[in-house]
């Protein structure tokens, strides 16, 4: 058995059916795969614009926006890797999922072995990552890549949405970054909670949390990180 470690590749398992999702994630995990899972197409997105995906697993017939829609929303602005899963087996329905922009499409029921050996046969084609990034805010180091915070060499605790946060000021260092776009990576996706959540950010980051350097206030536009 293989136990997922932080360098090992990141899933994400998109599909509304729990039973499925849970089969995955145990299934994926032993095969020795980091794996993240959501159960729609608006939690999938947020997850990937705050996270680093190495590949995305999509189930096309979910409620709401479904799993092609999200596929060629998300072709727009990233090359991660699709895999998708549907219950739909004829051919232009393939046809449609690889035209939005899938690397690879498989039908329901699956065997999942069929689904690892495709996994990791698009993972082979995928070019390795560049190195982990690491920017340093004073007693502070953040791995954007493992979202990982240290202070002083000490791992600090993130919560998830403090994780991702602090990830999408890090990737646009010096730049103010739109309260907006931050409001749609917290859980409660309100513009309060990103403002609760900064000043937990800056309790970990500064030395004078009420004076901050790194994280600072853009008044009427929202937010920038300055690193050293």
């Amino acid at each position: 058995m293989n136990v997922p470690a932080e360098d090992d590749p990141h899933l994400l398992v998109v599909d509304d059916d729990d039973r499925i999702r849970d089969l995955l994630k145990r299934f994926l995990s032993l095969k020795g795969y980091r794996v993240t899972v959501a159960g729609d197409a608006q939690a999938a997105a947020r997850l990937v614009e705050a996270l680093d995906f190495d590949l995305l697993i999509l189930d096309v017939m979910m409620p709401g926006e479904d799993g092609i829609s999200l596929t060629r929303r998300l072709r727009a602005k990233s090359d991660v890797p699709v895999l998708l899963l549907t219950a739909r087996g004829l051919p232009e329905d393939r046809i449609e999922g690889l035209a939005a922009g899938a690397d690879d499409y498989l039908g329901k029921p699956f065997e999942p072995e069929e689904l690892a050996l495709r996994a990791a046969a698009i993972l082979r084609r995928r070019p390795k990552r560049a190195e982990r990034r690491e920017i340093s805010l004073g007693a502070c180091k953040f791995d954007l890549e493992r979202c990982e915070l240290r202070k002083h060499g000490q791992i600090v605790r993130l919560t998830d949405s403090e994780g991702a946060l602090l990830k999408a000021l890090a990737v646009r260092p010096d730049e103010v970054v739109p309260r907006e776009d931050l409001v749609k990576l917290t859980a409660a996706a309100l513009e309060r909670s990103v403002d609760v959540q900064i000043t937990r950010l800056r309790r970990k980051i500064e030395e004078d949390p009420r004076a901050p350097v790194y994280l600072q206030t853009v008044r009427g536009s929202g937010y920038r990180l300055s690193p050293d």
